[in-house]
């Protein structure tokens, strides 16, 4: 290649096979035991399946508010490796199925279904017009199809790129964020209140959505710099990854754990605050049983431990450190996603098993498999991106 300072030199390789082994290996162990557990346990196995969606959606829309960001933030550290949530975000394309298990099982999970006690309950009956399986299916089919189609023509543009060198292919791209950032902000938020907020019909919160949402966009961040440190360890991107990006990534983890913690405490206070029954029923809930100990472990899981893990600044430069806080925030938000779910299922003596491990399982296969299906069809680094010397010479 040209060693002119406009020219970047970058080839692309295969993904190391230990990577791809593991991901496969997770998605058939998970997915054997994903089938198993429905002929064991359906019921536990449809809320289970409510936790791989939610978890896996995560990753997905996460991913592509990330790319979303960059356009119309205009920043130029992260465009090197923009293109690792360009290929997490690709999940997005099988939500449709993974959601189907439990979208057939809706009548023993969401208790809205049940006409019967819709008739003679009167907060369901006001809330009938909204909670109900045709105009549910509607939205979840229009909230995913507006998240996969504006990932589809952002990556399109972005993959056009690399062979066109076109700069007008960014500026399209930046509309196309402006536009998707206020249908981001809506689906979310009712995505998150269908499949969640609605497990339990009688209690609302005003703020659920951007719980959902301070999750979601950690989650992703998370997925990202595990695969960005790791790949970029083993020369997948380009000589010169500094300290400096690194340091990036460690300060939007940390910036929200913080973000993630705050949002928690305010619903936490405002329910407490107000103590409304049709409220705090909730959170009385989730202080009941075996219940009280995930209460008091989210606490520490999803804030305390990540929390003094990021906070010194030679943490948030530490690939060592970034890795194993990455995979730390992610089984985190899997347990809270798992904390707003399973209280429903069981409310005193839940236990996690093999079945919650077997959905785990699959959605890290799934993410890695999609990722490696990606990674082998296009390029690792954005080559087209006019941006893009800029983000590799990038220094605080």
């Amino acid at each position: 290649m040209s060693d002119s300072p406009d020219v970047i030199n970058y080839t692309k390789k295969e993904l190391p096979s230990n990577f791809v082994k593991f991901g496969y290996a997770a998605f058939v162990a998970g997915l054997v035991l994903v089938i198993l557990s429905l002929f064991v346990d359906n019921v536990r196995s449809a809320f289970s399946g409510v936790m791989l969606l939610m978890f896996v959606a995560s990753i997905g829309v996460g991913s592509l508010f990330w790319i979303v960001a960059e356009y119309l933030s205009g920043a130029v550290w992260s465009t090197p490796f923009r293109r690792v949530a360009e290929f997490l975000g690709a999940v997005l394309f099988v939500l449709p199925v993974i959601a189907l298990p439990a979208y057939f099982n809706m009548h023993d999970i969401f208790h809205w279904t049940h006409q019967e006690v819709v008739k003679s309950d009167h907060y369901l009956s006001a809330k009938a017009p909204y909670l109900n399986v045709p105009f549910f299916t509607i939205r979840s089919i229009v909230f995913i199809g507006i998240w996969v189609l504006f990932y589809y023509l952002i990556t399109k543009n972005s993959r056009l790129q690399d062979s066109t060198k076109d700069q007008n292919l960014t500026r399209k791209n930046i509309k196309l964020s402006a536009v998707f950032v206020p249908l981001f902000a809506l689906s979310i938020t009712f995505f998150a209140i269908d499949w969640l907020m609605s497990l339990e019909p009688h209690w609302f919160s005003t703020i659920f959505g951007v719980y959902y949402f301070a999750g979601t966009v950690l989650a992703a961040m998370a997925a990202i710099t595990y695969i960005v440190v790791t790949l970029s360890e083993k020369g997948y991107f380009f000589e010169g990854v500094k300290a400096d990006h690194y340091y990036s990534f460690g300060a939007l983890l940390f910036g929200f754990v913080n973000f993630w913690a705050y949002i928690a405490f305010s619903q936490f206070l405002l329910i407490w605050y107000a103590n409304l029954p049709e409220e705090t029923i909730w959170y009385l809930q989730r202080w009941e049983g075996y219940w009280m100990y995930f209460s008091i472990a989210l606490i520490f899981i999803h804030f305390i431990i990540p929390y003094f893990g990021l906070l010194a600044q030679p943490s948030k430069m530490s690939p060592k450190r970034l890795k194993f806080m990455s995979l730390w925030i992610l089984f985190a938000h899997f347990f809270d996603i798992m904390w707003m779910t399973m209280p429903t299922y069981q409310e005193f003596g839940y236990i996690p098993g093999w079945i919650e491990l077997g959905y785990a399982l699959f959605a890290i296969g799934l993410i890695l498999v999609v990722f490696n299906w990606k990674a082998s069809k296009e390029n690792l680094v954005p080559v087209g991106d006019p941006k893009l010397k800029r983000g590799i010479n990038f220094r605080l």
